[in-house]
C-alpha cells in the first residue's frame, strides 16, 4: 500500500470511527470493516441461520458477495429475481417486508448519523421504516456526507445518475430520464424515473434494529 493510499485508508477509518458513535447516540447498532471481505464476515454473523431474508436492489451488498452466500448456502430467501411474471416479482417483494432480516444499502450517510435514502418503488424505504425484525445496510465510507445537504445532493446527483445508467446498459430503448442524459438529477416526473421516495432515518427504534456496517473500500453507488 502506497503513501497515498495508506493516508485516505486512514482518514476515512476516523471519518467512520466518528460517524459511528453518531449512529450509536441515535440507537443504531454500527459497525467498522476494513475492507469487503471483513464486511461479509460481519454481515453473516448479524444473520440467525433460521431467519428468512430478503433484500433491495444493492450494487454493495453483490460487490461483498453477500447476496451469492446467502442463495448458495441453505438460507431462507424471498429472491424477487426469480419470480416468473411482473406481479409475482410485486409480491414477493411484498413479502420480504415481512421477512426476518432485510439487507440493503443507503445512498447516503450525514455524518451526524442519519441514513439517507431515495428509492423508486419504495421497497427498500419501507423496510427501513417498518416491517422486517432486523435491517442490515451495508455502505462504503465514501457515502458518509458532511451533512444532510450534501447527502441529498450525493444521492441525486452521484448515486442515482450512477444506477440509472446500470439500469439503461440493459434496456434497448432511451431511460428516458435527465440524468441519463446529462448525468445531473432534473428533478423531473419521467415513467422511468427512479426518485420516487425519498426517506431520511435519524432514530433507530426499536434500539438496534437497524445494523450499519461501514466499509473502508469503494463499493456500490
Amino acid at each position: 500500500m502506497g503513501i497515498t493510499e495508506k493516508s485516505i485508508k486512514l482518514r476515512n477509518k476516523l471519518l467512520a470511527e466518528r460517524t459511528i458513535k453518531n449512529l450509536k447516540s441515535r440507537k443504531f447498532d454500527a459497525y467498522y470493516c476494513e475492507n469487503k471481505e471483513e464486511a461479509l464476515k460481519m454481515a453473516i454473523s448479524l444473520i440467525p441461520k433460521e431467519d428468512s431474508i430478503s433484500w433491495g436492489g444493492s450494487m454493495t451488498m453483490e460487490d461483498i458477495g453477500l447476496i451469492s452466500y446467502i442463495k448458495e448456502n441453505g438460507y431462507n430467501v424471498i429472491d424477487r429475481d426469480s419470480a416468473k411474471s411482473p406481479q409475482e416479482r410485486m409480491e414477493m417483494m411484498r413479502k420480504g417486508l415481512l421477512a426476518d432480516t432485510f439487507l440493503l444499502s443507503a445512498n447516503a450517510i450525514a455524518e451526524e448519523g442519519i441514513l439517507v435514502t431515495m428509492d423508486g418503488v419504495g421497497n427498500r424505504v419501507a423496510a427501513i421504516c417498518f416491517g422486517p425484525k432486523s435491517v442490515i445496510v451495508v455502505a462504503s465510507i465514501n457515502k458518509i456526507c458532511s451533512n444532510i445537504d450534501s447527502a441529498i445532493d450525493r444521492l441525486k446527483n452521484v448515486a442515482s445518475p450512477m444506477n440509472v445508467q446500470r439500469i439503461a446498459s440493459g434496456m434497448d430503448a432511451p431511460f428516458g430520464t435527465p440524468c441519463s442524459v446529462t448525468g445531473l438529477c432534473g428533478d423531473c416526473k419521467a415513467d422511468n424515473c427512479i426518485c420516487s421516495h425519498l426517506v431520511q432515518t435519524r432514530m433507530c427504534k426499536p434500539q438496534g434494529r437497524i445494523k450499519v456496517i461501514l466499509v473502508n473500500e469503494d463499493l456500490g453507488f
